[in-house]
């Protein structure tokens, strides 16, 4: 099998070493824009190209998709275009899906979605308890990492998670959102707020809170952020069943509600790590998607996340960046009144109109409001 990497940064070399562990004798191509990452993966042994055209004459069969998430459209579509199957990683835009899901049709060819927090045993067995339950419930969940401390090798400013439109918390938000929609359903409203909370040199918000009421009932309150000196994953559900803690490791804390006592939960007896990540990042699930993409491209079947589902995602994202701190309401498939009206009414409050400015969304998608 040939493969074509196109990205030699840090996340196209771990592709690539789960890749070789998972296939024996795989040619590896590589392609980037930058000199100092075509000179390491020449001196690795891999054939190396700065245009995407020519590494494609190179004929692979499946292609990894590894560069900064703000602009991946146009490379997948050349690499559908030429028959070749697509991993990619983490998107922060639905640019060109509809062109990418109509010409992946036409060419029989498989893309794929990176979802490694769908991958994580951690957050299988939340969802395993999360869907026992017949009531509804309440999470509170927090991620955040200082931004320079993301890749403290190189500055902030030149890595795309200090851009506007890639930043790192709308990161925070694509890769925890998908698991939280899987475990807990789609959201029916929303509220957000956010501020900034440090002196760093950054165009937006560094630290967002989202409250969620999910179609189910549940209610989650989401903060994500890249001010937290020590990076921190900290998750608790709460309910009249079931009472649960994860921390972003390996354990899963549940409380057995008839005794009090903690039961401490592993998710994989071991696990790797590589130097230079978080400590609870660990490579598993890593090579477990790309185990399922190669299985989808040789054995058939669907990714277990596509675009359709990354798409929904993205313009959640969008609805809780583009917020005020006014506490925006949203609400899926209602217009802003009878929305509030139905919510306040389900909660004891009044269901009376509650007076608001209605805005368009933006490109013209749902519109929103906000209340005086």
């Amino acid at each position: 099998m040939k493969a074509l990497v196109i990205g030699y940064g840090s996340m196209g070399r771990r592709r690539i070493r789960l890749l070789r562990g998972l296939v024996e004798n795989v040619d590896i191509v590589c392609v980037d824009s930058r000199a100092d990452r075509l000179l390491q993966a020449g001196e690795a042994g891999f054939a190396c190209f700065a245009d995407l055209g020519r590494a494609i004459e190179e004929k692979p069969h499946v292609a990894f998709v590894c560069t900064s998430p703000g602009g991946h459209a146009e490379m997948i579509v050349k690499l559908v275009e030429a028959g070749i199957h697509v991993f990619t990683e983490l998107n922060l835009t639905d640019n060109g899906y509809d062109e990418i899901k109509r010409k992946a049709a036409s060419h029989n060819v498989t893309v794929f979605l990176s979802s490694t927090m769908l991958y994580r045993k951690q957050t299988e067995m939340i969802g395993h308890l999360v869907k026992k339950q017949t009531k509804p419930l309440t999470y509170l969940y927090h991620v955040g990492q200082y931004l320079p401390d993301w890749h403290p090798w190189e500055k902030y400013q030149d890595f795309f998670i200090g851009k506007k439109e890639t930043n790192g918390v709308r990161e925070i938000f694509a890769i925890q959102l998908p698991w939280l929609i899987e475990v807990f359903g789609k959201a029916a409203s929303l509220s957000v707020h956010k501020q900034r909370c440090t002196a760093l040199e950054i165009a937006f918000d560094d630290s967002i809170t989202a409250c969620l009421r999910h179609e189910n009932g549940t209610l989650g309150i989401f903060t994500a952020d890249v001010v937290s000196r020590k990076a921190s994953t900290r998750l608790e559900v709460i309910g009249e069943e079931l009472h649960l803690l994860w921390e972003g490791g390996n354990d899963v804390s549940v409380l057995d509600v008839s005794t009090g006592q903690w039961e401490i939960m592993e998710a994989y007896e071991s696990t790797e790590h590589i130097d230079g990540y978080a400590e609870h990042i660990t490579e598993d699930p890593y090579r477990d998607e790309i185990r399922d993409f190669l299985k989808a491209v040789y054995e058939g079947g669907s990714p277990a996340y596509s675009l359709d589902k990354d798409a929904y995602v993205l313009s959640l994202i969008d609805r809780i960046e583009g917020k005020s701190d006014e506490g925006m309401f949203y609400r899926a498939g209602l217009d802003c009144r009878a929305a509030y009206t139905e919510l306040k009414g389900a909660s004891g409050g009044p269901g009376a109109d509650h007076g608001c400015e209605e805005r368009q969304g933006s490109g013209g998608g749902p519109g929103y409001c906000f209340p005086h």
